[in-house]
């Protein structure tokens, strides 16, 4: 508990380091260690302002927002469903054992949480170490699943932004990088770091990959050198016939197992008619320990400028590849089943969305609703609520203003606001002639329909929106 003396000595600690003009980050720190002091105290002396903010690297979704993430959701599943997957659920945490040693140097950006109940937990870091504690714990070894879920890394995530084009797959297979770095002199022990290295080649040029890799890594310049020559290949099928005859891969085993899977795959590809769009690319690395063979990513584009520029990277959009191991990690007999899956990375084709909607100042919708259940006149609320109540017994999208005695007119334009295409209108004349007036928001149209085949009207009508 703190007390009067240790708050003042608190407050001077942070009146000295904001003379002294202090990081900004060692400023906040001492101020928020102020604050809790101060609330320890009670009273008065304890109350402060809260600063409203989102935690770093996450954000908040409004109705627009989310209109367009469930657009993006809706797009995904369904191509799933297309294929023929189920949909699963796991925790969004899980033992910290389950997590451990899955990840290489990619652990350190793991949530871990307080003690709970003598478990030890950590926030899930991607959700397919939990899939493969899922099949182990289930004795599970034929399934085709999707599962969307969040997932939580102590990241520093930042958002490219510019004007995209289209996506391109890169793809690579860790015997063949094995393959590569075991000719190239680099030591068994040094596989998976040097493995983390070769996977920065996107974000980093190759002298500072280079430089990670000899200054930070102790790899010799010359094995560093060789892997440089071989990291800078891509193509498609006839990169790989030429490596089959490099006259050192091809006398690596791993490697001329991922060469001759890389054939296949790319023969496969031919008769999907997709070659244009794949590469096989020898610097793709992606960094986590339990990938065993092919691996792949989604790349986005940025937008040709006026000068007819090449295209360029702007980032990954997803990524997976395959990992015949992991499962047998959490099986207590150590049997293998063969998994190969793909990532899809939402927030960043989310936010890529989000930036074109505002360029093109497209409308979005952020509710369903085919119609607006209004009244022309006064006294009218209870005969809103019958018709609205019979709409929505039809399975009819329908709305009603929250008001008493609404004017015509907010009723039509809280329509034009949100987009909601009709309008059904109740009137003393229409209540009497057994009809209800509908209106088309967009084109003012209006018709009088009979009030049993008001449905089917709503239905016929926004069938064809």
């Amino acid at each position: 508990m703190a007390d009067e003396a240790a708050v003042r000595e608190q407050a001077e600690v942070v009146r000295r380091l904001k003379q002294n003009k202090a990081e900004p980050d060692e400023i906040a720190k001492e101020v928020a260690k102020l604050l809790e002091m101060k609330a320890q105290l009670g009273g008065d002396e304890g109350k402060h302002k809260f600063v409203l903010k989102t935690p770093k690297g996450t954000r908040d979704y409004g109705p627009k927002q989310m209109a367009i993430r469930e657009r993006v959701f809706s797009a995904i599943i369904t191509c799933f469903k297309r294929h023929g997957a189920e949909v699963i659920d796991t925790p969004v945490f899980e033992l910290k054992e389950t997590l451990t040693g899955k990840y290489g140097e990619d652990s350190k950006l793991i949530y871990d949480l307080k003690d709970q109940g003598g478990e030890l937990l950590s926030l899930r870091y991607d959700l397919t170490v939990p899939f493969a504690r899922y099949l182990a714990m289930n004795k599970i070894t034929n399934i085709k699943r999707y599962h969307i879920a969040k997932v939580y890394r102590r990241d520093n995530p930042a958002m490219t932004r510019g004007r995209y084009r289209e996506f391109y797959q890169c793809v690579n297979d860790r015997r063949i990088l094995d393959g590569m770095f075991a000719v190239c002199g680099v030591p068994d022990s040094k596989f998976r770091t040097i493995c983390s290295s070769v996977d920065k080649l996107d974000k980093m040029p190759w002298e500072e990959v280079r430089s990670e890799m000899v200054g930070e890594k102790g790899l010799s310049p010359e094995a560093a050198d060789r892997i440089g020559e071989y990291v800078q290949l891509h193509g498609g099928l006839d990169l790989i016939e030429q490596l089959l005859q490099d006259p050192k891969l091809s006398q690596n085993k791993l490697a001329k197992e991922g060469l001759g899977d890389m054939k296949l795959l790319f023969e496969y590809l031919t008769l999907f008619g997709i070659t244009g769009k794949v590469s096989f690319d020898l610097s793709l690395a992606r960094g986590l320990d339990y990938y065993t063979g092919v691996i792949y990513e989604a790349v986005l584009l940025q937008q040709e400028n006026d000068h007819g520029e090449e295209s360029v990277s702007v980032g990954s959009v997803a990524g997976g590849g395959r990992y015949d191991g992991l499962v047998g990690m959490f099986d207590p007999k150590g049997r293998k089943v063969p998994c190969v899956g793909v990532s899809i990375g939402i927030e960043r084709i989310f936010s890529i969305l989000e930036q074109r909607l505002e360029a093109s100042e497209e409308k979005i919708r952020t509710t369903e609703t085919q119609v607006l259940v209004a009244s022309a006149q006064k006294k009218l609320l209870e005969e809103r609520l019958k018709l609205i109540s019979e709409l929505w017994d039809a399975g009819i999208k329908a709305e009603v203003l929250y008001k008493k005695n609404p004017k015509l007119l907010n009723q039509l334009q809280y329509c034009e606001d949100t987009g909601i295409p009709l309008v059904a209108i109740v009137g003393e004349q229409e209540l009497k002639d057994g009809v209800v007036k509908l209106r088309v928001v967009t084109t003012r149209e209006e018709v009088s329909i009979r009030r049993e085949s008001l449905v089917e009207e709503i239905r016929r009508r926004t069938s064809q929106l």
